[in-house]
């Protein structure tokens, strides 16, 4: 180790919480709440990049302890109380359906959220600039803030669709949030507007069949953890029902979807990373404004669009930031 590198590890040392070291031993523990599943996490390779960019890599100068809830939100106040009784250095938690439980769990442990939500509205903090208390984080761009721009890029590709179907999970804090600001914008359209409820895979088939059934000519997907697990299925069933759909995400798109429009989680995540970092070197969440994460990405497929029967209009092909011929 060079002998820069070798001082600089000793500065970063020294400022870590007395608390924690009494706690924690000779490396700080973070901990780490999500509702995803292990398996397919979309926070976690960008928050441990934030991590080392702020000084800390796991195993090495700093511990993770993981809770994922695995889509069962429902679990997770149980989780965040488990963390609070580790007595973790920091929690980071994502998103908002684990953000609430954590707040929830602990006023002294420090917390750094990454959410699509407005924080303020949902009681997190008292303000971006001046977060106070034990919390803070990153802000992005979510489902409510973006429900009316993605009813009007469908409208704009589907204009002959009348009825717009809405797909939300109602175990996600923000669905009711993402509901209304949707019905807002379609009305603003004279469009009509039918709300499907899933929080299960045999959810999703019904609320396919019953779209079907109402003459929806178009499909919204709401911002969710378990919803996007399920793009395969989503992208799937938009394609055998020939259901124009836009989505929240780009994995989505990846997956064979016709168009998505959203925000990048790895941006947030990792933003979020380096919050935790400098938390754990000392500095107060109280004095870390909320960041806001605000790169919004348009993904077309032309493909999928030429199966459906959609022409796809120049104008809205010029603000696409990929399209897929």
């Amino acid at each position: 180790m060079k002998r820069r590198e070798f001082i600089t590890l000793l500065g970063g040392a020294a400022t870590w919480p007395i608390a924690a070291h009494a706690q924690q031993g000779p490396m700080p523990v973070i901990g780490y709440l999500t509702g995803a599943s292990s398996e397919r996490d979309p926070f976690r390779a960008a928050f441990h990049l934030g991590l080392k960019e702020a000084g800390y890599v796991e195993r090495q100068n700093a511990i993770i302890e993981y809770r994922w809830a695995e889509y069962r939100y429902d679990r997770l106040p149980n989780l965040a109380a488990d963390l609070v009784r580790r007595q973790v250095a920091v929690i980071f938690a994502a998103p908002i359906t684990a953000a609430l439980p954590a707040k929830a769990a602990t006023a002294t442990i420090p917390i750094v959220f990454a959410i699509g939500s407005d924080p303020v509205k949902f009681g997190l903090v008292a303000s971006f600039n001046r977060p106070g208390g034990n919390i803070t984080g990153v802000s992005w761009l979510g489902g409510p803030t973006l429900a009316a721009k993605r009813l009007e890029l469908l409208h704009e590709l589907v204009p002959t669709a009348t009825v717009i179907a809405l797909l939300v999970n109602p175990a996600n804090q923000a669905a009711e949030a993402e509901t209304r600001e949707l019905k807002e914008a379609a009305r603003a359209l004279g469009l009509q507007t039918v709300v499907f409820s899933a929080s299960t895979e045999r959810d999703i088939d019904l609320a396919f069949a019953s779209l079907v059934e109402q003459r929806a000519g178009a499909l919204v997907v709401a911002t969710d953890l378990f919803l996007t697990d399920r793009r395969n299925q989503l992208v799937g069933l938009s394609g055998r029902y020939k259901v124009p759909a836009i989505y929240p995400r780009r994995e989505f798109f990846d997956a064979g979807g016709l168009m998505s429009y959203g925000t990048s989680l790895a941006d947030a995540s990792r933003q979020a990373g380096v919050y935790s970092g400098r938390i754990l070197k000392g500095e107060r969440p109280a004095d870390l404004p909320v960041q806001q994460s605000v790169k919004v990405e348009l993904f077309i497929n032309l493909k999928i669009a030429k199966a459906f029967g959609v022409t796809v209009p120049l104008p809205l092909l010029g603000r696409a930031d990929e399209v897929l011929e």
